[in-house]
């Protein structure tokens, strides 16, 4: 059955008259916030069991058998599939026939088409709930800003919420970071809370800590191997390295995903960039363009999977360190150049 986000998140917050959930859509980012909610529901002690896609191809039945397991010390648990597409589609008619289930089930799908198998069945299937997540925007944008700021002690007025909305593509997980490091800069927290402004955003916003990236962003979402190199030894010597630029390429990979969904609906590339206005700073415009009409929403959900993971490594203690994030740069930027 299709859902709505309310709709969606009620279901993940009483999840037994459900077998399983798939969340799917470009926007990533707002599929993993929906497993938060089914986190926040089973308890802080639950068992999460994560499995791919191609671990359930192999053995069909396990998604069935760890849906209905108990948890070692019988506590709660709950099953997250990623990624999850078509190769699922067997092990999840295994899970509708079983006698019983009882933990809840979850799939990321990313941005499946309409003809895959596994969205078909979510949808016809009445013990199913599928919902596709798309970056939100305008009004919507500024609603989830204001959402997340209180959560974190800030207030936000319509116009520093659009700015962020913006600066950040509308994509939830790198608001979250963003608005945690404003809140640290603020000493802000939901018992004291304190206004967000612009020159807050000027001081520590992500734009602020970047410097010129708009060559580096460029050179990956153009498959530009060349490029990205000579750009990744200026900025390495400007002392620029590391997070900085994970977050630059995600905030274009995140814009592209916003944008080719609008263009996978049906409308015009052209049209889609005539849409978005003031939102696209004049001077990326026709980089915009170009990589807007050679990306497909799969791939942008990949790479930006992909650099929210690289970000979660960097910040691990012993984690990734500057040269593996070039090396993630230089796989996203391979993959551009395959996509001519």
């Amino acid at each position: 059955m299709k859902a709505k986000r309310a709709e969606m998140e009620r279901a993940l917050r009483s999840p037994s008259a459900w077998r399983f959930f798939l969340l799917y859509g470009p926007d990533e980012s707002g599929s993993h916030s929906l497993i938060k909610v089914a986190a926040a529901a089973a308890g802080a002690e639950a068992e999460r069991v994560e499995l791919t896609g191609a671990e359930l191809k192999a053995d069909p039945a396990r998604l069935a058998d760890e849906a209905a397991s108990m948890s070692l010390f019988g506590g709660a648990r709950y099953i997250v599939v990623q990624p999850a597409g078509d190769e699922c589609l067997a092990a999840v008619e295994a899970l509708l026939e079983a006698p019983a289930a009882g933990n809840p089930v979850l799939l990321i799908g990313g941005a499946l088409k309409p003809a895959s198998k596994l969205l078909k069945l979510a949808l016809a299937e009445p013990a199913a709930l599928a919902l596709a997540s798309y970056a939100p925007e305008g009004q919507e944008a500024e609603r989830l800003v204001s959402e997340m700021a209180r959560a974190e002690g800030l207030i936000v007025r319509s116009d520093v919420a659009r700015r962020l909305a913006d600066a950040c593509a509308g994509n939830r997980a790198i608001l979250a970071l963003e608005l945690q490091k404003l809140a640290l800069y603020l000493d802000a927290a939901p018992e004291r809370p304190q206004p967000l402004d612009h020159e807050a955003l000027d001081a520590v916003g992500a734009a602020a800590e970047e410097g010129d990236l708009s060559r580096l962003v460029d050179s990956v979402g153009n498959g530009n191997a060349a490029m990205l190199q000579a750009e990744l030894l200026r900025l390495s010597s400007e002392g620029i390295e590391g997070i900085p630029l994970i977050r630059a390429v995600l905030r274009r990979m995140s814009l592209l995903s916003r944008l080719r969904a609008q263009v996978e609906r049906g409308s015009s590339p052209g049209a889609v960039m005539a849409s978005a206005g003031k939102s696209l700073f004049w001077k990326e415009k026709d980089s915009i363009g170009q990589q807007l009409s050679r990306w497909r929403s799969d791939a942008l959900a990949r790479s930006v999977s992909r650099l929210l993971e690289a970000e979660r490594q960097v910040k691990a203690s012993g984690g990734l360190g500057p040269i593996a994030v070039d090396e993630e740069l230089f796989a996203i930027c391979r993959q551009a150049a395959r996509l001519r």
